[in-house]
């Protein structure tokens, strides 16, 4: 593939300040990698089956849940434990379903984040357009909605 062809959508080439190698950097998914990102040429399905874990915060729009009655912690102590939970799931440490069961704010959590199918158009617009960017298999990182911090993993 011609180094010049044009990246899928959301897609950018960067240049790592400690390695001084090109990576790819998705700005709609905050997801990055080495490889060149493919486009699929099927285009974009109808719907997609997603997972998620959310970590809700004071400025959420509603800043409770199953698991605390009244959410106190800021936008950024958020931001640290989704990064924390990244952390550990690339790590092999721990699985994204078992976080998910253990540490989501939604009541997702009790199907270990699992959304199923949904649309365009049926979820918060970051939310929407991180699902849809990704492919199957791959997780994001850090995606902000009103509702929290959320990392979501598309399966399907």
């Amino acid at each position: 593939m011609a180094d010049d062809e044009k990246l899928p959508g959301g897609w950018e080439k960067r240049m790592s300040r400690s390695s001084g190698k090109v990576y790819y950097f998705n700005h709609i998914t905050n997801a990055s990698q080495w490889e060149r990102p493919v486009g699929d040429g099927r285009g974009e399905p109808e719907k997609v089956r997603c997972s998620h874990l959310l970590v809700k915060h004071s400025e959420s729009r509603r800043p409770s849940s199953w698991r605390e009655q009244n959410i106190t912690r800021t936008k950024d102590e958020a931001l640290e434990l989704i990064q924390k939970y990244i952390e550990d799931i690339k790590s092999g440490e721990e699985t994204f379903e078992s976080l998910a069961s253990q540490f989501s704010d939604c009541s997702s959590a009790k199907n270990g984040g699992d959304l199923g199918l949904f649309g365009k158009g049926q979820m918060q617009k970051p939310f929407e357009e991180a699902s849809f960017a990704l492919k199957v298999g791959d997780m994001s990182g850090p995606v902000f909605t009103d509702s929290g911090v959320h990392i979501i993993l598309r399966t399907g």
